[in-house]
């Protein structure tokens, strides 16, 4: 089971919280409290419902604590070199792009862009995009909303990406500057 999710709720989690290394560990203790409460697990939901919403609960929980005991992260990018590269958990299987240094800089853009979003916008579009989860699956982890409010914040969320991203896309190819 591990292995199988390990890499969607890193992936989730890093997302969220912007930290490899912290995401690490919080992955990490999803796990452990997926094994913890497994009494409360309700055959009748989807596992995967159950895991993103463990995963998503830890990584606010550590958004918090990070809100109320802010410290300096090596790996957060410095508000005055906007141009540092983000660190992008990856799949050890993706293949490696011809042009790496172009996407990694778009990637960065990208990553930038996630993490600008408001909280809910960016884990129903990393749910939906990156771990293939319906929107009645969205719905259950973003706190039992609607399909409709789903399907609301993913269309926005979308949307600002889309403007956000403009200036670097022109028919799908990167722009140089």
């Amino acid at each position: 089971m591990v292995e199988k999710f390990k890499q969607p709720v890193m992936n989730l989690v890093y997302r969220l919280i912007n930290d490899i290394d912290e995401a690490e560990d919080i992955a990490q203790n999803v796990f452990v409290q997926v094994w913890k409460t497994r009494e409360r697990y309700e055959p009748a939901s989807k596992f995967t419902t159950w895991l993103f919403t463990i995963a998503r609960n830890l990584g606010l929980n550590e958004i918090r604590r990070r809100t109320r005991h802010p410290a300096d992260s090596l790996d957060e990018p410095r508000p005055d070199n906007e141009s540092q590269p983000l660190r992008v958990v990856e799949d050890a299987s993706s293949p490696i792009p011809a042009d790496a240094a172009l996407s990694g800089e778009l990637r960065a853009k990208v990553e930038e862009a996630l993490m600008d979003l408001p909280e809910k916008q960016r884990t129903a579009l990393l749910l939906c995009r990156e771990g293939g989860v319906r929107y009645e699956e969205i719905a259950e982890v973003l706190g039992g909303i609607s399909l409709t409010a789903v399907k609301s914040i993913i269309f926005r969320g979308r949307a600002v990406l889309k403007n956000r991203l403009k200036p670097y896309l022109k028919s799908g190819e990167w722009q140089k500057k």
